[in-house]
């Protein structure tokens, strides 16, 4: 536990179903609990997104191995004070969303998720009593050719993303105050080797994604950064209270298309 509260990881991904990473879901519990959080949501990356998982495969096959590493993670922090919750990273035309509040079951009862558009997306969500999160809305690579902003189906959206230099979450924030949506943060980390880190601080322990959900959605968390978790000297701090990812200092280079 913080000084301050409970600080929970929203946005991480496991070598078992996001090919960008290389760690193990059992790897993460004990650096994220010397770390200083209190649990972590697995949110690999779906099939959309940069999956490890086969597309050849069947439905419940895919989905069997997608969820491996949420699994294995949750078994992994059993018996410890640190709570496992899954999610999804969906993705649609690189603009990517943290699915909270849905679960195995979900998506074995929506096998035609894939073809579904973002409001139907975000419908069939809400629908399981979930919600979605624009990840790093103004995120900048040299793969992606434009930045899609939906403000019809974002329940929130990032402010902070330990993957992002400074002015785009600066632009993300301007972004999440325009439309007052709800702020999130969260390291998206995909390697042990990342001490950079970021998070949602709540006042009251999470033990459940539908936990999660309700406070996320009442406004009770907290968006939070840590420039080095290694260091001692360091702590988790609001992010609001740093001017370099509240204040603009550079406008997107890629095109920004509303939807």
């Amino acid at each position: 536990m913080d000084t301050n509260g409970y600080i929970y990881e929203t946005h991480l991904h496991t070598r078992e179903a996001s090919a960008c990473s290389n760690t193990p879901a059992t790897a993460y519990i004990d650096y994220m609990i010397s770390a200083g959080y209190s649990g972590m949501i697995v949110t690999d990356h779906f099939f959309t997104g940069n999956s490890s998982i086969p597309k050849d495969l069947p439905w419940e096959e895919r989905v069997d191995r997608y969820c491996r590493g949420y699994e294995r993670a949750k078994k992994a922090a059993s018996g410890k004070d640190f709570t496992v919750l899954f999610g999804i990273e969906y993705n649609f035309e690189g603009d990517e969303y943290l699915l909270y509040g849905v679960d195995k079951t979900w998506l074995l009862e929506n096998p035609d998720i894939l073809t579904k558009s973002r409001t139907e997306v975000y419908k069939t969500v809400h629908q399981y009593g979930g919600i979605m999160v624009h990840a790093h809305p103004y995120r900048d690579r040299y793969y992606l050719s434009t930045i899609h902003l939906t403000p019809s189906v974002s329940d929130g959206a990032e402010i902070y993303n330990a993957g992002n230099p400074p002015w785009q979450d600066a632009l993300a924030y301007r972004y999440v105050k325009e439309h007052s949506f709800l702020p999130s943060a969260g390291s998206d980390i995909h390697h042990l080797t990342q001490h950079t880190m970021g998070g949602m601080r709540f006042p009251y322990p999470i033990k459940t994604i539908q936990d999660y959900v309700r406070a996320f959605s009442a406004g009770d968390g907290t968006p939070v950064f840590c420039k080095d978790v290694t260091d001692p000297n360091e702590q988790f701090r609001p992010v609001e209270e740093e001017p370099m990812f509240t204040v603009i200092s550079q406008q997107p280079r890629l095109p920004v298309v509303f939807h």
